[in-house]
């Protein structure tokens, strides 16, 4: 195969949008770590945020709201637990669900992670225009927002949580 070709190819690669949102996965993910991988995982942090807007969410509906397969969510709010981070309380209308709230250590650790989150937003659009930044986040949620179904663990609203404006709204409210 000749440089040319070799070149042509690997271009085509970068042409699909697939090849560079996996790339720009690993990319926020490693930044990610550099930031905040002693304190907390990408996975984790978004859990506890979740919390944070949502306190008393049951863990169904916080999966669902974070787009991970429940017994994943079940699986790492374990983990949160056993770390302090939240607390995992049976509901009493519901013997089955458990009612998920921050811990103050859980809070205080969010509290902690609002550097790094800034370091973090300000290395992934470091070259970036404010006009390009706003305009490759509107493009982004929109590919999410209309694709979300194709997901194998799709964001879904709660019965128990809050419509969708208001979710955007508790969004806004966190950042």
């Amino acid at each position: 195969m000749s440089h040319v070709s070799s070149d042509l190819h690997l271009a085509e690669l970068y042409a699909q949008p697939g090849h560079l949102l996996r790339r720009a996965h690993q990319i926020s993910a490693s930044i990610f770590h550099d930031e905040l991988g002693e304190m907390v995982t990408p996975v984790q942090y978004a859990i506890l945020r979740t919390l944070k807007a949502f306190p008393g969410i049951d863990q169904v509906s916080l999966a669902g709201l974070v787009a991970m397969d429940t017994s994943t969510a079940a699986s790492v709010a374990g983990r949160l637990a056993e770390k302090k981070l939240l607390t995992r309380d049976l509901d009493p209308n519901n013997r089955r669900q458990r009612k998920l709230f921050l811990t103050e250590q859980g809070e205080a650790l969010l509290q902690q992670t609002v550097g790094g989150i800034d370091r973090l937003h300000n290395r992934l659009f470091d070259g970036f225009s404010q006009q390009e930044e706003a305009q490759f986040m509107t493009l982004l949620q929109k590919l999410v927002h209309i694709n979300n179904m194709q997901s194998r663990a799709p964001f879904v609203p709660a019965k128990t949580a809050p419509s969708r404006g208001e979710v955007e709204k508790g969004v806004e409210k966190l950042g």
